[in-house]
């Protein structure tokens, strides 16, 4: 075992005791602990963790026959990664030995380094074989459960099984999709987003520092889409930060404001519009301290759970728990009916969440005619979107997308979106 190798795994550890204990997102977490090692090690540890948190109820099932109760966080968690490691595939020996060793530098666990050895050296002698037949991880019942009440059994196993099979990586193109992805070696989706093969270093494309494209969830691409800027339209994109509707309405022509609150994230936009040639007013601004209105339209991606999007974010259920859900709900209803005074009479608003919840989509839209009735649910706009199943469309007028849709290829983020017009 190598000092490299070891220091891989502990990054490994404290990153999941960070997301389980701490209940940190490992955006927040990783980008730091991740820069004290070499780039294969940065790899390798990426693909420990997130291979980890999706297989977190599996591997809790392949520890618990040799555990009489389960051991605190840091501990179990060195089991879910050594039992990780070993059941796909990785030297039994080494792997019991780093994760014996890391727990035994923890001075509050030390005494449970015997229990690693045993416990993982179980699992390295008698292994996996029915792992990859392992029924697929279930999400945590504080999620799963009302999934489950929103969208039935049968679509939370397929939602489930997304997860499991983690997402692929999809671009948005200026122009040519088809040409693009031929380039490119992936395939053009039905609503003309481009999907790429796994595995592929974006950095290193064609395209990608010349601005061509840029990544972008198919699912998510189509809030803007939906929007349909025209050209010259002065358009408002609220909570805008990485910057792909952004660029989206942008390269239509749209004369485009991006506000967000956070500037780091806004630096991240900034970047993205330089790289690809595009143009829009960035302003760092908290949307409900806004007040110069008169826009032609309106595209709020509200602040939300993000449980859409867990099939890339893998660590979103272990770290959160729902507590902070219903001042979330709040904010959207907050920033929808702010949004409204800004836009001009005739004008159209979109709103969207990357949330499977329907409290954060179908009944925010429904609770927003109730709080003003004059407004109309534009269904044309949804219908009018290349590529659309029209099962996808919802009571209200809204576009309700899931992990298990296009399941052949590949599937999307979870998300909601709703086109609704101001009267003139």
């Amino acid at each position: 075992m190598t000092q490299t190798g070891l220091a891989a795994r502990r990054t490994a550890h404290s990153l999941l005791n960070s997301v389980t204990e701490d209940q940190r997102l490992l955006s927040e977490v990783m980008p730091a602990k991740l820069s004290r090692l070499e780039a294969d090690d940065r790899a390798r540890v990426q693909r420990i963790v997130t291979g980890t948190l999706r297989s977190m109820d599996r591997l809790d099932r392949v520890l618990k026959p040799h555990l009489r109760k389960r051991p605190a966080g840091p501990v179990q968690n060195a089991l879910r990664l050594g039992a990780y490691e070993i059941c796909e595939g990785g030297a039994g020996h080494g792997v019991v030995n780093a994760y014996v060793e890391i727990v035994g530098r923890d001075k509050k666990n030390a005494k449970l380094k015997g229990l690693v050895n045993a416990v993982l050296r179980k699992v390295a002698d008698e292994g996996a074989p029915n792992w990859g037949k392992m029924p697929v991880p279930q999400l945590p019942k504080w999620i799963r459960n009302p999934l489950i009440d929103a969208w039935g059994n049968k679509a939370i196993a397929g939602i489930e099984n997304a997860h499991f099979a983690g997402a692929a990586i999809d671009i948005t193109v200026k122009s040519d999709a088809a040409g693009w992805a031929e380039k490119l070696g992936g395939t053009v989706l039905p609503t003309g987003s481009v999907r790429l093969p796994a595995g592929v270093q974006l950095s290193a494309l064609d395209g990608f520092a010349s601005g061509d494209w840029w990544v972008q969830d198919a699912s998510a691409a189509l809030a803007a889409r939906a929007l349909a800027p025209q050209a010259g339209e002065k358009v408002l994109d609220l909570c805008a930060a990485p910057g792909g509707k952004t660029m989206q309405l942008a390269a239509a022509g749209a004369d485009v404001t991006a506000v967000d609150i956070s500037a780091g994230r806004m630096e991240r936009l900034s970047e993205n519009l330089t790289r690809t040639g595009l143009k829009a007013n960035v302003v760092v601004a908290d949307a409900l301290q806004l007040t110069e209105g008169g826009y032609d339209a309106i595209l709020l991606d509200a602040p939300c759970s993000a449980t859409g999007t867990i099939r890339r974010h893998p660590d979103l259920p272990h770290a959160k728990d729902g507590s902070e859900f219903g001042e979330l709900f709040e904010i959207q209803i907050q920033i929808m009916d702010h949004a409204l005074t800004l836009l001009k009479p005739g004008g159209r608003l979109v709103f969207c969440t990357c949330s499977l919840l329907p409290d954060e989509g179908e009944v925010q839209i429904d609770d927003l005619l109730d709080r003003h009735p004059d407004l109309t649910v534009n269904t044309d706009a949804i219908r009018a979107i290349d590529g659309i199943d029209p099962d996808w469309i919802t009571e209200e007028g809204g576009l309700r997308l899931r992990p298990d849709y296009w399941r052949d290829l590949g599937g999307m983020d979870g998300f909601y979106i709703a086109v609704v017009t101001k009267p003139a």
